[in-house]
């Protein structure tokens, strides 16, 4: 009942309440159908509206429908944000018409807090780690966390080459900005724990020191050479955590020294260098090292036809032979190339060697959404190979990829349907497990290209400079005979 008399109608709101507030015309559930598949992995409420802010309005382009269509054109690469707008077009429920461009979604792209995302990837890293089972981990009892890095490229324009900017090797206007990164994976659950970035001043040494918050005590580090510092070891045992890396190639085997414990295995007294090396990344923790360190150096040889290197030296501080065998520790370095397989999924895969957006805060944005839907894929992974009791290298990140894409459909025509969609999880989860990666111990295929590129000129100046590219046919050098 309402007040119909206009004598009184400053009374309404008073007695009967004020009327509730027209709601903005919303899209339906689940923007590109992922958050069916993805959702239970997510904090609740990790995307809804601020109280203040950028990200408080009531908008077409909220923070959590902007996150699910980011997501969703990094898991379809090829869709750009013309298509996302016309996903959004057609889950529109509301009377008035949407604008057909795409300034509105790049907009509210540039809006989403890139701490938000942050926390939602920490949350990601954290739910794999507290989910790997005891026969996951190295020897029954420790975590292995492996360190490595890559590079990456994106569209060159004048605000990614000042933050990234190109190889000097590089003519101006022909090179693309390449960002430097270092990263910390899991070798239990493969997932993406920490990264850190850079330029190509930035050595990985020095990115290095961005990850390290994501070690624990215990944890065991696999490394490759370009890791095997003085600095870096000590810095790991002041946090509990032991390494496994290749020798650095400029010190020397010393094989002859320190105490033997074992054939190829021997313990060795690394002294404190006198000065600190020039950029040196590890100098401000200098003074906290110790004068000496205790290393064991095991060597081993490599008879898999078709490997590169025939002799392997580690130096490691797992100094109890035996608790750790020298084999042992050969096998776990031999996994450590595991990683490489974790950045071909993300940078081929995914597609990720190529970044797409045109400044340097979106380019960090576009690396967090790539991080979080590797670790989202991961989940689903996960929870596949523990649900079946497979083996987790076992299933392809690739075929998951493809089984989420599809599925998701199904999963969107389920929606208001909890019975249905718990079918369609369970046969999702079957799926992947049943679809096995064959056993292929000490694959050897060459790292080479069978299809030739085509035969187009080299763009060896800036494009607006180079208007006309001749065929290399034709102004061919005349015959001496005359004939062409």
């Amino acid at each position: 009942m309402g007040l119909k008399t206009p004598f009184f109608s400053a009374f309404g709101p008073l007695l009967f309440g004020r009327r509730a507030h027209r709601k903005l015309p919303v899209m339906e559930e689940d923007l590109g159908q992922l958050q069916s598949v993805f959702g239970e992995h997510l904090p609740k409420g990790a995307l809804a509206p601020a109280m203040s802010g950028a990200t408080s309005r009531r908008r077409v382009f909220s923070a959590e429908v902007t996150f699910w269509a980011f997501l969703f054109q990094v898991l379809w690469p090829a869709c750009a944000c013309r298509e996302v707008v016309r996903k959004v077009q057609a889950c529109w429920r509301g009377r008035k018409t949407l604008a057909a461009g795409s300034a509105a979604y790049c907009m509210a792209r540039a809006r989403l807090p890139l701490a938000v995302l942050e926390k939602l990837f920490a949350t990601l890293a954290a739910t794999l780690e507290r989910r790997i089972l005891e026969g996951e981990r190295w020897l029954g009892e420790r975590r292995v966390k492996i360190l490595d890095g890559t590079g990456l490229s994106m569209p060159d324009t004048a605000a990614n080459q000042q933050r990234w900017p190109q190889p000097g090797g590089q003519k101006p206007g022909c090179g693309f900005p390449v960002l430097r990164m270092a990263a910390l994976f899991c070798m239990g659950s493969g997932a993406l724990l920490r990264y850190a970035f850079g330029n190509k001043h930035d050595q990985e040494n020095h990115l290095a020191r961005g990850v390290l918050d994501a070690l624990e005590k215990d944890d065991v580090l696999p490394a490759d050479r370009g890791f095997c510092s003085y600095g870096l070891i000590g810095v790991l045992l002041a946090r509990g955590t032991d390494c496994v890396m290749r020798l650095h190639h400029r010190r020397p085997h010393a094989m002859q020294q320190g105490t033997p414990l074992g054939d190829g295995d021997r313990l060795v007294e690394w002294t404190r260098p006198p000065a600190p090396r020039r950029n040196d990344p590890w100098a401000a923790e200098r003074p906290t090292l110790p004068a000496s360190l205790a290393v064991r150096l095991v060597t081993f040889r490599v008879e898999v036809p078709g490997f590169r290197t025939e002799a392997v030296t580690l130096a490691t501080t797992l100094l109890d032979a035996n608790q750790y065998p020298a084999q042992a520790l050969a096998d776990l370095y031999r996994a450590r190339w595991s990683v490489e397989l974790r950045y071909r999924e993300i940078k081929t895969t995914m597609e990720a060697d190529v970044l797409r957006c045109k400044s340097p805060a979106m380019i960090q944005k576009e690396l967090c959404l790539h991080a979080i839907a590797y670790n989202l894929l991961r989940c689903v992974m996960q929870q596949a190979a523990q649900r079946h009791d497979v083996g987790l290298g076992r299933i392809s990140f690739k075929g998951t990829l493809a089984a989420v894409r599809h599925f998701a459909d199904a999963f969107h025509a389920a929606r208001g349907k909890p019975r249905r969609q718990r079918q369609l999880s369970e046969q999702l989860l079957g799926i992947l497990a049943r679809d096995t990666l064959p056993l292929r111990p000490d694959r050897h295929e060459p790292r080479a290209r069978k299809r030739r590129p085509k035969q187009y000129q080299l763009l060896n100046q800036p494009r607006c400079l180079m208007r006309a590219i001749p065929h290399k046919n034709r102004h061919r050098a005349a015959d001496p005979a005359g004939l062409n």
